[in-house]
């Protein structure tokens, strides 16, 4: 979909949608497309129940006097309603009521509004981003459909005074939105598609906008002694892989900040089978990887004066005969030994060698790792925040801030010791579950033991990486969570 930032104008077709306060107080668009309808619009509002309240919408086919075929008015609340996510709810929202009106164009007629901070090309610009962000289909193998479930809108404009200023601060919101279309491409994919060979190359890509990428394959993960990684791939018939992407934005002698991700490509479960129903969904295991490829995208694009490191450790859990047993020992990268409980407890040992390599070869500012990791995250939090646990308050209240701004909420988790101590073992130095019992936290615990005393987060992304049902700015399907809230926290606090 074409998205565009023009001069401020009513369009003489397609849909026009102009804003409207809330007690239905009409904003400067709306009253001239009031005023030339003789009134129409504020008849339609009086024989309504639309209030101009935030969130609320009335659509209209046109009437006499106005030129264009549709008007849609659409409710911002009062000033302290609007932000950044609220309008790109609003351009999301857009996308979404006229993808298959038949309707070709959209026009958003954006008016600055007494009291919002933001200024009106601000406001356009994230208009803009929403209607991207919600522009988003993973339909590519969809190959009989009815013509009115084909989208038929193929252009939206924000119409706004100052659209030279409003294009300049949407470019570097469009790479973001690019990134996360990215991830969302992914994790979308099957498993026959996107496996850790494939999702390798798939980053090579990002060296087209100046990110270097590194691949290790088998060989050279077996010489670093990456037992636990490797001991998840050992049953697939596809080699695993370790992609280091790094983004030199920020100054030679800074540190550089790192996030890692978990890329389990296809989750059996391994030895340890998952029950047949819904196995179709594992192929989103690599959510994290995903994340932190799209990051990498978000921040090549707008060119981020920070470095920026992504690695994520790309396998596939299958039950071959050749595959990891319960009982099994295996020694890590760090030269701790791990007992294999439960070979569907896997991604925790991937990201156990895949955060000792990250600290050991980079030494950044801290870490944070990506996973959709345990099912008990889903039963703790539901779909609505990922959790959050951390071993420095400073870090983990930068991405709480961050989560709140961009919509992508977390919610922090407690460690212990005592949580610790539930996954000591008597083989080995630890097994990889703890019990049934806070299975999130021994989860959390488990990694804590591979970051030393490196500033550390891990997000536990089970409940927020695919969505049975969309938003405004989020499809159903994969989400591309965390991109937006990664982004801002290396704006916001990492860059130079």
């Amino acid at each position: 979909m074409r998205i565009s930032l023009t001069n401020y104008a009513l369009p003489k077709s397609g849909a026009v949608v102009a804003t409207v306060l809330k007690g239905g107080k009409l904003l400067p668009a709306a009253a001239r497309l009031d005023k030339a309808s003789k009134k129409a619009l504020s008849r339609a509002i009086k024989g309504s129940r639309f209030s101009g309240d935030k969130g609320d919408w009335l659509e209209i086919i046109a009437p006499a006097g106005i030129d264009a075929d549709r008007v849609l008015l659409a409710g911002v609340g009062g000033a302290a309603d609007v932000s950044a996510v609220s309008l790109q709810n609003l351009g999301g929202n857009v996308v979404h009521k006229l993808a298959t009106s038949g309707l070709k164009s959209a026009t958003v007629v954006c008016d600055a509004i007494p009291g919002v901070k933001l200024e009106v090309t601000e406001m356009a610009a994230h208009i803009a981003y929403g209607a991207n962000l919600g522009s988003y289909r993973f339909d590519k193998y969809r190959t009989t459909r009815k013509a009115k479930e084909k989208p038929s809108l193929s252009t939206v404009s924000i119409a706004v005074e100052g659209a030279g200023k409003a294009r300049r601060a949407y470019a570097p919101l469009r790479a973001i939105a690019d990134g996360v279309a990215f991830t969302r491409d992914l994790v979308s994919e099957p498993a026959n598609v996107v496996f850790p060979e494939s999702f390798a190359a798939e980053c090579r890509k990002l060296a087209n906008l100046g990110v270097k990428v590194e691949v290790l394959g088998e060989a050279r993960m077996r010489r670093l002694g990456m037992g636990a990684l490797l001991g998840v791939g050992q049953g697939s018939r596809r080699e695993s892989q370790l992609v280091v992407m790094r983004w030199n934005g920020g100054r030679r002698s800074d540190k550089p900040v790192a996030f890692v991700g978990k890329g389990v490509t296809f989750d059996t479960g391994g030895i340890s089978l998952k029950p047949g129903a819904g196995m179709e969904q594992m192929k989103w295991d690599m959510g994290g990887a995903g994340t932190v490829a799209g990051l990498m995208k978000a921040v090549a694009g707008r060119k981020a004066k920070a470095n920026v490191i992504g690695i994520v450790g790309l396998v596939e859990n299958m039950p071959d005969g050749n595959a990891q047993r319960p009982g099994d020992v295996v020694t890590s990268m760090s030269g701790q030994t791990i007992e294999v409980i439960n070979t569907d407890a896997e991604g925790r040992l991937v990201l156990a060698d895949a955060l000792w390599y990250t600290q050991d070869r980079f030494k950044p500012q801290f870490m944070v790792d990506l996973a959709t990791l345990t099912g008990a995250m889903i039963i703790a939090l539901g779909h609505e925040h990922a959790g959050l646990f951390s071993n420095n308050d400073e870090l983990a209240q930068r991405l709480s801030e961050a989560g709140q701004t961009v919509g992508e909420a977390v919610w922090r988790m407690p460690l212990g010791d005592a949580y610790d101590k539930l996954i000591n073992c008597d083989v080995a130095d630890m097994k990889n579950v703890g019990g049934r019992g806070a299975g999130s936290i021994t989860a959390a615990q488990f990694l804590q033991r591979f970051v030393n005393d490196l500033p550390w987060a891990h997000l536990d992304i089970a409940g927020v990486a695919w969505a049975d049902k969309g938003s405004p700015t989020v499809p159903r399907g994969g989400v591309g969570w965390g991109v937006r809230l990664l982004d801002r926290l290396v704006a916001e606090h990492y860059e130079s």
